[in-house]
């Protein structure tokens, strides 16, 4: 699975990256369809508390599993996204399963 991180008007540490990259493979276990993961890192007004933001787009065959959360540090925010990231691959699981 890939991972591409794209950071607006700042450089992500390499502990950031790990942190993210340790959440996505864990989220990977619970689907084995995931292709790609695209993460955004944006950073908002400064007179907010919350102001660092961050996007995951999961592609996988069908429709696109995507979370957009924010807080105040972007690791929060991160694994804000992974859990309703994982929340969405449950329930798309449920819907293929009662499918069958």
């Amino acid at each position: 699975m890939d991972i591409i991180i794209q950071c607006e008007g700042f450089t992500a540490s390499e502990h950031l990256e790990l942190f993210l990259q340790e959440k996505i493979e864990k989220l990977a276990q619970h689907s084995d369809k995931i292709i790609r993961a695209h993460v955004t890192f944006l950073k908002g007004a400064a007179s907010e508390i919350n102001n660092n933001y961050c996007e995951i787009r999961l592609e996988v065959p069908g429709n696109d599993h995507f979370a957009k959360k924010h807080s105040s540090s972007f690791e929060h925010a991160i694994t804000e996204c992974i859990d309703a990231l994982q929340h969405q691959v449950d329930k798309s699981k449920e819907k293929e399963l009662s499918a069958r």
